[in-house]
């Protein structure tokens, strides 16, 4: 008899709401896969492009007719391809040492230091955000002639070197930090610096990741400053080298992208193998502000 009461008294299956709520997910993933389409065409045509020859780049059937592998190998024997991907990497790798190490140093005054104007001088810091990179590179340019770092990679390194932005997301991060950690290490005798070399930074860790996978992915496709500030041949990045293939005498756009899909297979590497650190960093910098 309970049965039959718990059984009656149960709400009945709503078609029409099912249906509803089943719709509004197909639509949601059938975009989602529409958007994820769109956004992997370019991509694949640039894959595909690669394995064509010249004449067949710009025909409309997609495939290439006869594949041509042999268009990585021409890329390494037109140019010095090894020679530009380690500048590229070594350069992006510095900027993002030092541009780790110099915002977290700048978030950690700004996050966890009591000082008169700290508030004002991080507003005035952070407006520096809605410069335009180009209108500082006259002035930067200037700076390493004056400095004799013209034609060098410490020219390429220094100017990338401090970041507003890294400041600010490395800040946010660290104001989620209990202050308690703080007061704690300073009873204990431990200085500023030791606070913050050996707690605040080590805690931090989520946001640094973030702030190096954004960094080196910006400064290793980095284009107008090594264009403007590198003369030699052995000191050209990666996407500076590529223009070799865009001459007078026409532009072999079939290498442009063989050496492309050599140059963007690592940061895809980079940002598959490191997105939930990147996912994690963002939300934790997002937390307090």
């Amino acid at each position: 008899m309970d049965s039959r009461l718990s059984q009656s008294t149960q709400k009945p299956f709503n078609v029409v709401a099912w249906w509803r709520g089943s719709s509004r997910y197909a639509v949601s993933y059938l975009l989602l896969t529409l958007l994820a389409l769109v956004s992997f065409a370019p991509f694949l045509w640039m894959v595909l492009a690669s394995f064509k020859p010249l004449e067949e780049v710009e025909r409309l059937n997609p495939f290439p007719t006869v594949w041509h592998p042999e268009n990585y190998v021409k890329v390494f024997k037109q140019i010095p391809f090894a020679r530009y991907y380690f500048n590229s990497v070594f350069t992006a790798a510095w900027v993002t040492f030092l541009q780790c190490l110099t915002s977290a140093m700048a978030a950690y005054a700004f996050a966890r230091l009591k000082w008169k104007g700290r508030d004002v001088v991080f507003r005035l810091y952070l407006a520096t955000l809605m410069i335009p990179g180009v209108v500082t590179m006259i002035p930067n340019y200037a700076l390493m002639v004056k400095l004799h770092l013209l034609d060098s990679y410490q020219g390429l390194i220094v100017p990338s070197a401090f970041s507003a932005f890294g400041t600010f997301l490395l800040r946010q991060f660290m104001l989620t930090l209990p202050p308690s950690l703080d007061e704690a290490a300073a009873i204990d005798g431990g200085s500023p610096w030791q606070i913050f070399w050996d707690l605040i930074l080590p805690l931090a860790r989520p946001g640094l990741i973030t702030l190096a996978i954004f960094t080196f992915m910006g400064n290793y496709g980095s284009f107008f400053w090594p264009l403007v500030l590198i003369k030699s041949e052995h000191l050209r990045t990666l996407p500076i080298g590529m223009l070799f293939f865009d001459t007078n005498y026409g532009r072999q756009t079939n290498l442009i992208m063989a050496a492309s899909v050599m140059n963007i297979i690592p940061l895809i590497i980079l940002f598959v193998t490191s997105q939930k650190f990147l996912v994690r960093g963002i939300q934790l910098g997002a937390v307090k502000g």
